[in-house]
């Protein structure tokens, strides 16, 4: 059997609740102020989603040297150092603020523990956006470990020491990283409840149902998008072979030789017109059967920034479905 026969569909998969709220942020910033809308950093790490914004008016910008005086600046769903904030705000920009409330959250406990003398261990990836706005909140005494070997080599000043974590991270490989951190300082304050966010926990759940009943799973997601990377590699660990794919002309033939089960999830920033194109593919190729898993119904919500018009998202997802 050459061809796929049948395609089973993760669930959940796609959009969350803080990609949504980012990219509906632009969308009304358009609607409200018209093109051009300066961005920092990719809104959320999707080609379409980013390529869809461009068209319609977004410039993304690393540099907000590069937006001019008086413009509108939207920052990314990753969220930003405290130096990036500062530097919006002297040069007189109008900000609209898309960093998902979970970063937020994570910003929030840094800020709040480092007054009260606490430094902090960051179970990470160096040079993601979101690490780096999140060590931004902070000058000095955080500490980034990728991996258990980086956490012999933390040295921290004082004994009052607090774990954070990257919000998209392999929830296995975080919490072997955190019992190392444990062990070698007993004393760490853990937050109240984990930083990896819903969305990361229930795909990567999600993908531990399907991979092992599958010959080979496909991820829809962009090469920088973190915890899309995590749902590939965790398939992987789980013994099926696995490819990421940014959309449907990604797809080869020779994946899915003698293997005529495939499962299909999406990352977080990954649209769901983006499914339904490799599904397409996949019928194309030979594949005659869809079908869902059982799997957690999301129903997270965030509002909006104000000034942005209505704040519920209920209403948005109705026009979008």
């Amino acid at each position: 059997m050459n061809h796929p026969q049948e395609v089973l569909l993760a669930e959940p998969r796609g959009f969350c609740a803080g990609v949504d709220r980012a990219i509906e942020i632009v969308e009304r910033a358009l609607a409200k102020f018209g093109a051009p809308i300066y961005v920092r950093h990719e809104i959320v790490h999707n080609t379409y989603v980013v390529n869809d914004l461009k068209a319609k008016g977004a410039i993304f910008i690393e540099d907000l040297a590069d937006v001019p005086p008086g413009a509108t600046l939207v920052f990314s769903a990753h969220g930003v150092s405290k130096a990036v904030r500062d530097e919006a705000q002297a040069r007189g920009f109008q900000v609209f603020d898309a960093t998902c409330p979970l970063v937020s959250k994570v910003h929030v406990e840094v800020a709040k523990l480092a007054r009260e003398g606490y430094e902090f261990v960051m179970i990470g990836h160096k040079g993601h956006p979101e690490v780096e706005g999140t060590m931004g909140q902070l000058r000095e005494g955080i500490y980034l470990v990728e991996s258990v070997a980086d956490v012999a080599g933390v040295a921290p000043r004082g004994d009052k020491l607090a774990v954070v974590t990257q919000t998209t991270l392999s929830v296995d490989d975080a919490a072997e990283i955190l019992a190392a951190v444990k062990q070698r300082f007993p004393h760490v304050r853990e937050p109240k409840k984990q930083d990896i966010c819903y969305a990361t926990q229930n795909r990567q759940d999600a993908v531990k149902v399907l991979a092992p009943q599958v010959d080979v799973v496909i991820v829809v997601g962009s090469p920088t998008s973190s915890n899309s990377n995590r749902l590939r590699e965790l398939a992987e660990r789980l013994g099926t072979p696995a490819y990421m794919v940014d959309s449907a002309d990604g797809l080869r033939p020779e994946w899915f030789a003698s293997r005529p089960r495939v499962g299909l999830t999406a990352g977080a920033s990954a649209p769901e017109v983006l499914v339904r194109d490799v599904i397409a593919r996949l019928r194309v190729l030979g594949a005659t059967a869809v079908r869902s898993l059982p799997g957690v119904q999301e129903a997270v919500q965030f509002p909006l920034p104000k000034g942005l018009g209505d704040k519920s998202m209920r209403e948005i997802a109705a026009t979008r479905s």
